[in-house]
């Protein structure tokens, strides 16, 4: 059987000393903190700016409310009522007939009577035109149901 050799050990001695025996490094300490405090500030950021928008956005809706309400106030204001469109429409349309009457009047005594009314009947055959025009998209968007 193989002897087994024992090594010496060198006696434990209590060293008196005012540091312990614990190596910290100022170096580390202080990375550590300023890591610390730069989450803790990031949090505190990313909380801020949320809680703040969200004050911000009941403030906004507030006064989107108040710009809705005054828009509808003035739309009540200018709304036309069903018989008031009717009304429009038939002036329109009593204008359009004698404008037409009078493009056709022109349009006759320069043919049978040979009189020179070329520009008149042109500006009357214009405006009917552009009254037409404007009679029917009026009609077409008061009254067509979409």
């Amino acid at each position: 059987m193989p002897r087994q050799i024992r090594k010496k050990r060198k006696p434990v001695t209590k060293q008196k000393s005012n540091r312990s025996h614990i190596n910290i490094d100022l170096g580390v300490v202080v990375k550590y903190v300023r890591t610390l405090l730069a989450m803790i500030v990031m949090a505190i950021s990313f909380y801020m700016p949320a809680a703040a928008a969200q004050s911000s956005s009941d403030d906004g809706l507030q006064v989107m409310q108040a710009f809705n309400e005054q828009a509808e106030i003035q739309r009540e204001k200018f709304e036309l009522t069903e018989n008031e469109k009717h009304r429009i429409l038939f002036y329109m349309g009593v204008v359009l007939l004698v404008l037409l009457c009078a493009t056709a009047y022109l349009g006759l005594s320069m043919v049978m009577e040979g009189k020179q009314v070329f520009v008149a009947h042109m500006v009357c055959a214009g405006l009917t035109v552009t009254l037409a025009f404007a009679h029917a998209v009026a009609a077409v968007v008061w009254f067509f149901p979409f």
